[in-house]
């Protein structure tokens, strides 16, 4: 699958793949991407069954990162810095595994070589699937119809940026709902064996205020990333990258290739 993708800028510099989370899109990195062209040539990828990237009837870690290889192969691009946000961090973490000659660096936003159990994606993924999209006439009317399941304004945002209406006036969801909703319990699991490492030089990036990074995750994490630094961002929860989005972009430029 040629996955769809965003070019962000910063011709001529060296190559950054952006790989967005879990019901996100390449849509959600273009301020933070361009950002980041003073450095790297940004490329921010859909992954399949996201924004307008194919759908497929499977959705697995060794999966998606056999699209991204794909994706880079007909770019051309043989070693490129990797930058994932959660769901894309585990991809990127299990392609500098697999494939270390590929990677020139690895920037892992948010997420641990862990298993995790999402109890609020089971209670999101419950409430989209039960939006009667028939009925609709604005994004703004399916947040409220959200309300009463999900309670963040902004997680009811996010999750209805994934709807799209057709000339005729029609909303449908753009992301394959069936198969992620399907895919939750494989997209939790940690995708990394108990061998597989990467030695090349790793950034993990978590927020001070989200869960997803502990302290007792820290030695898995150097035990398949020996030369990874941890750095924690203040006041921001799960997605650094929007929440803090200047001080976000100042550590992965000061992050790159120490």
């Amino acid at each position: 699958m040629l996955l769809s993708h965003r070019e962000l800028g910063g011709t001529g510099q060296p190559p950054l793949i952006l790989l967005h989370g879990m019901l996100g899109s390449s849509r959600n990195w273009q301020t933070a991407g361009k950002d980041l062209t003073s450095k790297y040539e940004v490329f921010a990828l859909d992954m399949r069954n996201h924004g307008a990237s194919g759908h497929a009837e499977t959705m697995s870690y060794p999966e998606m990162m056999a699209d991204v290889r794909e994706w880079l192969d007909a770019r051309g691009l043989r070693r490129v810095t990797l930058l994932g946000h959660s769901m894309g961090g585990k991809v990127g973490m299990l392609l500098a595994c697999r494939h270390p000659d590929r990677v020139e660096q690895l920037f892992v936003v948010d997420i641990a070589p862990k298993n995790y159990f999402w109890p609020a994606h089971r209670a999101n993924f419950a409430a989209m699937n039960g939006l009667n999209l028939t009925e609709l006439s604005s994004r703004a009317e399916a947040e409220l119809r959200l309300e009463g399941q999900v309670p963040s304004r902004g997680m009811r945002k996010f999750l209805t940026t994934n709807l799209e209406r057709s000339p005729e006036g029609s909303w449908s969801w753009q992301i394959n709902l069936p198969v992620l909703t399907a895919a939750i319990s494989e997209m939790e699991k940690n995708p990394l064996g108990p061998a597989e490492q990467y030695a090349g030089p790793t950034l993990f990036v978590g927020g001070a205020k989200s869960p997803y990074i502990e302290a007792g995750d820290h030695a898995e994490i150097l035990r398949h990333f020996p030369a990874a630094r941890i750095l924690t961002i203040a006041d921001a929860g799960h997605s650094p990258h929007m929440e803090k989005r200047e001080e976000f972009v100042a550590t992965i430029l000061a992050g790159a290739n120490q």
